[in-house]
């Protein structure tokens, strides 16, 4: 049961930091000029922390078809 709940509070925390990178790459690009290698680097750590959120959700919720 400790698993499910570190792996329930790792989930959570990937998922926030992801939320908060989506805010920080609206500031930045909504700002008049920005670093468009600095925006690719942030959206490339969200492509990750989306991989890392969906195994880690493929561990707390099995396929049921076996």
């Amino acid at each position: 049961m400790e698993d499910q709940e570190t792996t329930n509070h790792r989930l959570a925390q990937l998922e926030s930091e992801h939320r908060d990178l989506d805010d920080v790459i609206d500031q930045i690009i909504g700002g008049s000029s920005f670093d468009q290698i600095q925006v690719q680097r942030l959206k490339k750590r969200k492509l990750i922390l989306k991989d890392e959120i969906l195994r880690l959700r493929s561990i707390l919720i099995p396929d049921s078809i076996a």
